[in-house]
């Protein structure tokens, strides 16, 4: 999937992932679209609940060998 910025969240426990994805799609434009890389097992029912509460689209998540992947759209 094609993406406009990357974040790098590995390592890095609830909420630093979801804080820091907030500020990087601060710095994107309607549209574009977010790829955030995390470990936190949890992120994945954090950037669920993220995407309701601010509106931006979750295009999809992915797990592969304890990483975890998600693609965020600006709203």
């Amino acid at each position: 999937m094609n993406f406009d910025k990357e974040l790098d969240a590995r390592g890095l426990n609830c909420p630093l992932p979801i804080l820091r994805s907030k500020k990087s799609l601060g710095e994107l434009t309607t549209g574009q679209v977010l790829k955030v890389v995390a470990t936190d097992p949890g992120a994945i029912k954090d950037f669920e609940a993220f995407a309701k509460q601010t509106g931006n689209e979750l295009l999809s998540s992915a797990q592969a060998g304890g990483e975890f992947t998600f693609f965020i759209k600006k709203k």
